[in-house]
């Protein structure tokens, strides 16, 4: 199974723009694409996996107590 996140283009240029007036805004520092580009690679390969993870958590807990709802409406 392939786990590595896949962006569209648009999506990527997006949030290297993203990174890139946090660092301007934040930080008062210019980076260039390059380095934001190689940022976004390590959030998205370090950091993301875990968000994701959450999701997965989440969206099992979310879904374990609408079954358990299910449940209390059997005919008796």
């Amino acid at each position: 199974m392939n786990n590595k996140i896949k962006l569209s283009r648009e999506k990527r240029e997006d949030m290297i723009a993203a990174i890139q007036a946090y660092f301007l805004q934040e930080r008062d520092e210019e980076i260039g694409d390059l380095a934001a580009g190689f940022l976004l690679d390590f959030f998205i390969g370090q950091l993301a996996p875990e968000f994701y993870n959450q999701g997965v958590l989440d969206s099992y807990t979310y879904m374990t107590g609408k079954i358990e709802d299910l449940l209390e409406i059997q005919k008796q």
